[in-house]
């Protein structure tokens, strides 16, 4: 059965950075909803410009449109031995779909991580943080110094959506809509928590091990026995 794994978080946690690395270590892909709306923006489709207006009003994007572009990413076949998510679900509504829709699938439990930090620590990444201006890509360390994106070459910008104001409201978004789905999953024995206030790497390494305790833990439960 696959390595099903979902990355929690508030904005600036690292999550997506992490999501990546762990996908390319597992051969698995990571699929994140983020990138998957630049590309339907950079393509013209207006329910994607709605949903970028939204976001960078620090808004969250309707269930029905996230739940809908996760459906039809976990039909391919290439999430058949496992997937890293990253972005998704964001409300408890959006993980009793996601439930449903591994179950129909047969994909096999989800092991949820939480990656977790203070909430200045995050103010502070997020107010610094640069992407990659063609792929979207979040920008590491070595990015940083180089001046360009290490997956494209692209130039690097600041988010609309990464100004202090908005920053904090992203925050307060996440704390009232978004943390009760890590209340969602906390009873599961694949659900674990990590410390994302730490060097990248170190933060690698933990949740390497977390994971494979995880995965562990719910080898012998259903999806079923987990909802």
């Amino acid at each position: 059965m696959g390595l099903n794994v979902i990355m929690l978080g508030p904005p600036g946690a690292g999550k997506g950075t992490q999501a990546e690395r762990l996908a390319a270590q597992r051969g698995l892909p990571k699929i994140s909803t983020g990138d998957m709306l630049r590309d339907a923006v950079k393509r013209g489709l207006p329910l994607a410009l709605k949903a970028r207006e939204e976001m960078d009003r620090g808004e969250l994007v309707d269930d029905q449109t996230m739940i809908n572009i996760i459906r039809e990413r976990l039909s391919r076949a290439d999430t058949d031995a496992g997937f890293v998510l990253d972005g998704f679900p964001r409300t408890v509504f959006q993980g009793r779909e996601l439930d449903a829709i591994m179950e129909d699938r047969g994909k096999g439990p989800l092991v949820v991580i939480d990656i977790a930090v203070p909430e200045e620590e995050l103010v502070r990444r997020l107010a610094a943080r640069r992407i990659c201006s063609s792929c979207g890509m979040n920008a590491e360390p070595t990015d940083e110094a180089a001046g360009v994106c290490r997956r494209c070459g692209g130039t690097l910008v600041h988010r609309a959506d990464d100004n202090e104001c908005v920053v904090r409201e992203r925050l307060r978004v996440y704390a009232e809509q978004t943390k009760p789905v890590v209340d969602y999953y906390r009873g599961r024995p694949t659900f674990r928590t990590v410390n994302g206030a730490q060097p990248p790497d170190r933060v690698a390494e933990e949740l390497e091990a977390t994971i494979a305790d995880a995965a562990r833990a719910g080898a012998s439960f259903s999806l079923g026995a987990q909802r």
